[in-house]
């Protein structure tokens, strides 16, 4: 028995983790692949029964997962982003939310068939938008930041309220008589809210107690993740004690709090705290979906695929339009923001104990509650994560896969390598603290940030998810180790670059992990590299073809050149290092950097240089009018 639970947790792990490999591989939406995963495993299978398998664990390992996801989810939101979307974001909170709620209740009465009680109930808990969902549809999107932060906001803001919608419905059930049933409502209305209030203070001064220990090395730093994860799962506990479903408020609150401390100690805890969350999604969403059995499903009616569609092409497009008219967001912006509502864990897990507390009041009814809350998630999941890339791309907010390059330090050296790829029409920024350095990169055309770059990236001024790699190259060279060491994580290790190390055999001797991959095969420092520049070294750029290998390139070039970077078709760059060299292909561009008279370094080179040229000469006479003789670099003679 032990040993084939722990093999169903290996599979759940093994389902959820695949479905995000193959989603980031593909493009696909993670989330639907988790689904059909999840269904796979349970219902068409039946390997995995978690209401079976977990018994009366299933429940509160749902939640406390909730929990975790819902706090990972609080940290990620950061007010700064608010001066944009925080007017919207209240929008759709304060007149969306209730629209939603009014508009989804006439909704499921009339189209669904459900009794006007478990209507209201279940409109409520349908407001929500969890980040379990937007998250992961949000990370394959390059979309604005407005619109981004926008539905991170509300998916993360309006799980708790859902619940809380729920709780006081069926408060309101349960209590409520014909005679004092606007009194009774008052009273919930009080008793929610008192209790709301307290789980957002709690949680509040869970984060300052946080605050308060952390800096002044209370906890050492091996507890720090494990103390946050407990005072987590403390307050969630706490506050669901004293209301149900109001944990949900704590730990959100205490989430946005501390995104908004600012504590030093936090940079890396967050890293592990997304990790976690995306085991957890990934769980969650495959155990969920596997609950799916054939008489869940066989209680679906053909009545719910109205309500279903009027769900997604009336209630959510109403509810955003009405909620943003007047506003400052621009229309296409809008009808993104009304198409994009998938539900996920909190809309499944709430419904289920809910469907069951209505039961025992005597509504037969909410039996039809589970599989309509299962439809709705697997519908809006699939509807909008294979939709939402080209919607956005029809409606032209859609900013393209991240192909640009962040160049840190604007020395002469990297602008002139920025204006290479420019060349190839590689966008390029160029970040520094010095406004006098940037002048010249804004003399040159580039797009230039002024300021500290790790600092603009922590605060999210600067989105380095937008960004296929980030060179450093200033004139400090531990700086230029830490930027890497910070960023790697980020943007993948294989994505961070720096020059070579001038003078400081330290640095040069840090562990890969502590820097990044130095560019080209020499390695060489900044001082170096300033010096070939002012002997006259320049960047050129050679096509390779079929007729013109890198081979040939090799042969054509001195043995003091090198090669620094190659530019895809689809405008994606690799760059050679000190420790290996990009696969190059046919219809790849090669930058390399030469020195002056670079492709005759020598007599010897020459004459065997024109030594080809006359072979080629003569097979293409032999050939006849067959057509060029191939791709040849810029800027170098033409082998003919």
């Amino acid at each position: 028995m032990e040993a084939d639970l722990t093999l169903k947790l290996a599979a759940i792990g093994a389902i959820g983790i695949s479905a995000q490999w193959i989603a980031w591989r593909t493009g696909l939406p993670a989330i639907a692949l988790m689904l059909l995963g999840g269904i796979l495993a349970g219902p068409v299978f039946g390997f995995i029964d978690p209401q079976q398998d977990f018994g009366q664990l299933y429940q509160p390992a749902i939640k406390l997962a909730v929990a975790v996801i819902l706090f990972e989810g609080g940290l990620s939101l950061n007010f700064r982003e608010l001066k944009q979307a925080g007017w919207a974001v209240g929008r759709l909170v304060f007149i969306g939310v209730p629209v939603a709620w009014a508009l989804g209740a006439f909704t499921a009465h009339y189209a669904a068939g459900l009794p006007w009680e478990p209507a209201i109930l279940f409109s409520g808990i349908l407001v929500v938008t969890g980040p379990t969902v937007i998250g992961p549809m949000l990370r394959q999107l390059r979309i604005g930041s407005r619109p981004r932060n926008i539905l991170k906001w509300e998916g993360i803001v309006n799980d708790p309220i859902g619940a809380l919608l729920a709780v006081v419905t069926l408060a309101y059930i349960s209590y409520a008589d014909p005679v004092g049933g606007g009194s009774v409502l008052r009273d919930i209305g009080l008793h929610i809210g008192a209790a709301s209030a307290f789980a957002i203070v709690l949680g509040v001064a869970l984060a300052y107690l946080i605050k308060f220990l952390f800096p002044r090395g209370l906890v050492p730093e091996f507890l720090k993740t494990p103390v946050v994860f407990g005072l987590v799962i403390v307050g969630f506990v706490l506050a669901d004690l004293i209301e149900h479903e109001t944990g949900l408020l704590t730990v959100t609150a205490m989430g946005v709090a501390l995104a908004n401390m600012h504590l030093e100690s936090f940079g890396e805890m967050r890293r592990f705290k997304e990790s976690v969350t995306i085991l957890l999604i990934s769980g969650v969403f495959v155990i969920l979906s596997a609950t799916l059995d054939w008489e869940l499903i066989q209680r679906f009616e053909l009545r719910f695929v109205l309500f279903l569609a009027l769900l997604l092409f009336f209630v959510r497009p109403a509810s955003v339009l009405v909620s943003l008219l007047f506003s400052r967001v621009p229309w296409k912006e809008r009808l993104f923001i009304a198409w994009i509502a998938p539900r996920g864990v909190v809309c499944v897990a709430i419904t289920g104990l809910f469907a069951i507390r209505l039961e025992e009041l005597g509504y037969v009814s909410a039996a039809a509650l589970t599989p309509l809350a299962f439809a709705v998630v697997i519908v809006t999941i699939v509807a909008h994560g294979f939709s939402a890339k080209t919607v956005a791309q029809r409606l032209g907010i859609d900013q393209g896969p991240g192909r640009s390059i962040l160049i840190v330090g604007a020395t002469s050296w990297a602008l002139e390598f920025a204006q290479a790829l420019q060349k190839r029409e590689v966008p390029v920024t160029i970040a520094d603290s010095s406004f006098l350095s940037l002048r010249k990169a804004r003399q040159k055309g580039l797009d230039t940030f002024h300021g500290e770059a790790l600092d603009a990236i922590h605060a999210e001024e600067i989105d380095i998810h937008g960004f296929q790699a980030v060179i450093a190259a200033t004139d400090n060279d531990a700086y230029n180790a830490l930027i890497c060491a910070e960023l790697g994580p980020e943007v993948g290790r294989n994505s961070v670059f720096q020059i070579g190390a001038s003078d400081d055999a330290a640095v040069a001797d840090l562990p890969t992990n502590l820097k990044g991959r130095m560019l080209m095969k020499s390695a060489a420092g900044l001082m170096e590299l300033l010096s070939r520049q002012e002997k006259g070294w320049e960047f050129r750029q050679t096509r390779i073809g079929e007729k013109y290998t890198l081979k040939d390139l090799r042969d054509r070039l001195s043995s003091k050149s090198e090669l620094l970077a190659i530019v895809r078709p689809g405008k994606e760059v690799a760059f050679f290092t000190n420790a290996g060299r990009p696969v190059v292909n046919e219809g790849d561009f090669v930058i390399a950097y030469v020195p002056p008279g670079g492709d005759a370094a020598d007599e010897d080179e020459a004459a065997e240089r024109k030594e080809r040229a006359r072979e080629a000469k003569s097979e293409k006479a032999a050939r006849g009018s067959e057509g060029e003789d191939g791709p040849h670099p810029e800027g170098l003679p033409s082998p003919a």
